[in-house]
């Protein structure tokens, strides 16, 4: 049977549409013919009672690199089926044979898939990066079905396929990466891992828009969803888990590329902070938390007038629309004009906050931006700010400020609201602050 599948959301079609109607899209609608086969999954299908299910105890197996085994909650956990999604070369592939190295000389045989790469070309990266365990064994092949079979009779303590977008299910006629041939081909995988025991760890490719390429009953189906992020001109990546049914989502990595693979960041802040900050109108440090782990980062804003009628707004590593509000928060509030401003703001390093508690950093670096005039040195920020100026308590506040002390700060800017709780045992100095106004008069006015 023909239809016409869109491959960027897997909307199906009987006739040929140059506008996809689910995700607008232009021209990605493409003809299909496919064979539905039935699965059949060994798993069982009798229905029981919830107080007769027995809980099964997740063994985690250790990958060899600490910030992996953060964000994955403890390590793999066999017979799970994992998604690792990234841009084209931002490590990958290195991230792979890293872990193949580990488990192999701990755990038993590993079997790696390559569908993009030849033998030959695994053996030099693996060269590279000192992978040399016996118990790794390569396989370039694009048909999945032999592939299976092939991993069948090796029972390899995990199965790694590089990438699903390239290898196909031989009675799907569509070509490899298509919608069709993604799914078929994730379900087929999917019943391999629970029914033999195996895990599983695909690579995903990710389109211009940062997504996974392909359905998102990609998504779906499997039991972990990392994310590799960076930006090619630096060294340091960061790994999130966008899904993860062994363990939590709040949870990042950080990796530092090196010319000998993936090193992982322990000392996270100090690493994004080391060259020393440069003390000028609009450079900001504002303290994160990302998932447990606090973070120092610096903020810095460019506010300068605008050539043109309509002034831009334009973030890096932070929201757009946030950053509007801010702006309009600080104009209300303070009386700061920004009708004919240009603002421009960028995390440093690359990093994107999310969290609210960067709001008073945000605000802060684009006063003192609009003013000229600089922050206190040696100085820390945090806090949510809310439309009527107010400024709001944030989570895990006091870890916030021992990461901010240990590392040499000896101010600290916060909400009033934080202070309850904490025991301030150190020299450095606290500023309470409970309103916009209180910030701005105490640091920059």
């Amino acid at each position: 049977m023909a239809k016409f599948v869109c491959q960027n959301c897997g909307y199906q079609s009987l006739k040929w549409l140059g506008r996809c109607p689910g995700c607008g899209q232009w021209g990605s609608l493409v003809e299909e013919r496919t064979k539905p086969q039935k699965t059949s999954s060994p798993r069982a299908t009798q229905a029981l009672p919830l107080w007769k299910v027995e809980k099964e105890a997740h063994k985690r197996l250790k990958t060899g690199l600490s910030e992996l085994d953060l964000v994955l909650g403890g390590g793999l956990v066999p017979a799970s089926l994992v998604l690792l999604g990234g841009d084209p070369g931002i490590g990958k592939s290195t991230l792979l044979l890293q872990i193949a190295q580990h488990l192999a000389q701990n755990y038993g045989k590993i079997l790696y898939l390559s569908g993009e790469e030849s033998l030959a070309q695994i053996k030099l990266r693996a060269e590279r990066l000192g992978v040399n365990a016996e118990e790794i064994l390569l396989l370039s092949e694009t048909d999945l079905s032999i592939a299976l079979e092939t991993a069948k009779e090796e029972k390899p303590v995990f199965f790694f396929v590089d990438s699903i977008q390239t290898v196909y299910w031989p009675e799907i006629s569509s070509a490899p990466g298509s919608v069709s041939q993604v799914r078929e081909c994730a379900a087929r995988l999917l019943d391999f891992a629970k029914g033999e025991g195996i895990g599983v760890i695909l690579v995903g490719h990710v389109t211009k828009e940062g997504s996974l390429a392909g359905p998102r009953v990609l998504e779906h189906l499997v039991d972990t969803v990392l994310y590799f992020e960076g930006e090619r001109g630096l060294s340091f990546r960061v790994l999130r888990a966008v899904k993860n049914r062994f363990g939590s989502t709040n949870e990042i990595g950080v990796f530092e590329m090196t010319g000998a693979g993936l090193i992982p960041v322990l000392n996270t802040s100090s690493f994004f902070l080391s060259e020393k900050t440069f003390q000028a109108p609009g450079a900001v440090i504002c303290a994160t938390i990302e998932g447990t782990r606090p973070l120092l980062v610096e903020v810095q804003a460019l506010v300068t007038r605008t050539p043109w009628g309509t002034p831009r707004r334009t973030s890096v590593g932070f929201d757009p629309q946030r950053l509007a509000m801010l702006a309009a928060i600080l104009e209300k509030k303070a009386g700061l004009s920004f009708y004919d401003q240009d603002i421009y703001l960028n995390v440093v390093g690359g990093l994107r906050l999310d969290e609210p508690g960067a709001d008073l950093a945000v605000i802060l670096a684009l006063a003192s931006s609009r003013l000229e005039k600089e922050l206190p040195p040696a100085t820390v920020i945090f806090g949510e700010v809310g439309l009527t100026g107010e400024v709001r308590p944030v989570t895990q506040a006091e870890n916030r400020l021992k990461e901010a002390f240990k590392l040499g700060f000896k101010q600290a800017c916060l909400p009033q609201g934080n202070l309850r709780n904490f025991q301030n045992k150190s020299p450095s100095k606290i500023i309470e602050v409970s309103n916009l106004q209180e910030a701005l008069e105490i640091l920059i006015l």
